[in-house]
């Protein structure tokens, strides 16, 4: 016999059994228990298809919604929230008005922020914990740039640079040369050396001190996704943050007369010894047009990163008639310049169609400026495992919910009918072979 038709409306409708694709979406989807007798192309097709006929508002373009179904803002009910607004714990693309909105995002995590109102005016997966490489580098200018004099000098030791990481992106700090403080960090911002983060931490205390007010420093600015390992982001085994965390970092940071100015710096010279120089440019190619592409307008940073585990991250931030945008992009597809070109659509996108959206979210406070605290979802499982699992929001668009489900019901239906006639073959066949 079939089950009957509200046991697998139930089962097939359950919204956390269904998953929400994505752009750049590369988690696996196990169907549960219930559906194991459908095959994998029934149930991808049903799973797929249900939330864009209840999540996708109207004013989201065909090709957006096919790419990346939209959560609207009523939420799951008993749902805890996440830091900033519980759209930005959702999985999915959270915003408002999608025109315009890149519909080709390959990347697993994304957010666009308001640097000035701290307002998140869109994002994907805010809170996913990824590798963060050396994005990473944010927090720890945050955290101990204040400490010491630009002219301050310093001359570096071998036990400076004997716990560089081997395959380290690297300055070119030498032991036996003396560096002005502004220098090392030069060495941070433009040329991402993890050298030159190892001995500012040495002069902070050494690795460990560094590490723990980082982790401080993360919890104050309510960055609670991000775990730290390492000041410099290298790959190391529970190194995570996520696409929120990073805004955060870049958000702080840039209230910072120095970091900004750091972060903005295109081409510098690097002592060499002997009172010789070299010149050091900024890895960041939306500010200095390298690698083929143009330099972005009113691009003022802010810090790339790249390792093998994390792929291409980058926080970016722009200013145009007077108005500061914050974009993080976090692994998108490998190679080429695509974490900038995805920066550059989000950033094109915030100061066009996205001036005029309503916020989904906002970068919170941090304590120690009187920032309310929060009270963060539960912890997702960090990518590299089985990802977290993906989420459909309940409709709230104006379009008119009733319509929504009778096409999700059209679509169970017709899934029913398979699945009724699997089962039938399969109770005949089970039936030959007792007869045999």
């Amino acid at each position: 016999m079939t089950r009957p038709l509200p046991r697998l409306y139930a089962v097939l409708a359950c919204r956390h059994r269904l998953p929400l694709y994505g752009p750049g979406m590369r988690d696996s989807f196990l169907p549960s228990p219930c559906a194991v007798q459908m095959s994998r192309r029934a149930v991808l097709g049903l799973a797929a298809a249900a939330p864009l006929t209840l999540a996708a508002p109207a004013s989201a373009s065909p090709e957006l919604s096919a790419a990346a179904p939209l959560s609207t803002s009523l939420g799951r009910e008993g749902a805890p929230m996440a830091v900033g607004g519980e759209r930005l714990g959702l999985s999915g693309v959270q915003v408002q008005r999608a025109v315009g909105l890149p519909a080709k995002l390959t990347a697993r995590s994304w957010l666009v922020a308001d640097h000035d109102s701290g307002e998140v005016l869109a994002a994907y997966n805010a809170h996913h914990r990824l590798a963060p490489a050396s994005t990473l580098k944010m927090l720890f200018a945050d955290t101990v740039l204040k400490k010491f004099e630009r002219a301050r000098r310093y001359r570096v030791t071998d036990a400076d640079l004997a716990d560089v990481p081997e395959g380290s992106s690297l300055v070119g700090v030498k032991p036996g040369i003396t560096y002005t403080v502004e220098q090392l960090w030069l060495g941070v911002f433009l040329r991402s050396g993890n050298d030159a983060v190892h001995v500012l931490s040495h002069m902070n205390g050494g690795i460990a001190k560094t590490v723990a007010e980082m982790q401080a420093a993360a919890q104050d600015l309510q960055a609670l996704d991000t775990h730290v390992v390492s000041p410099d982001g290298f790959d190391h085994e529970g190194q995570l943050s996520s696409a929120y965390d990073l805004t955060l970092f870049a958000r702080h940071g840039l209230k910072n007369a120095d970091f900004r100015d750091y972060c903005a710096t295109r081409t510098a010279d690097f002592p060499a010894g002997g009172g010789e120089t070299f010149q050091i440019q900024n890895t960041d190619r939306l500010l200095t047009g390298a690698w083929g592409l143009g330099t972005y307008k009113g691009l003022i940073g802010v810090k790339n990163g790249y390792t093998s585990n994390a792929g291409n991250t980058f926080t970016g931030a722009a200013t145009r008639g007077g108005r500061t945008l914050v974009v993080t992009v976090m692994h998108p597809r490998p190679g080429g310049n695509s974490v900038y070109e995805e920066t550059a659509a989000l950033l094109d996108w915030g100061f066009g169609s996205g001036a005029t959206t309503r916020a989904v979210g906002s970068l919170v406070a941090p304590l120690s400026e009187g920032g309310t605290r929060a009270t963060p979802a539960p912890a997702k499982e960090p990518e590299g495992a089985s990802g977290p699992e993906a989420a459909a929001a309940e409709s709230g668009s104006s379009w008119g919910l009733a319509g929504g489900i009778g096409g999700a019901v059209g679509l169970l239906a017709g899934g029913v009918y398979v699945l009724r006639g699997r089962l039938r073959r399969a109770t005949a066949e089970e039936g030959n072979r007792h007869r045999r």
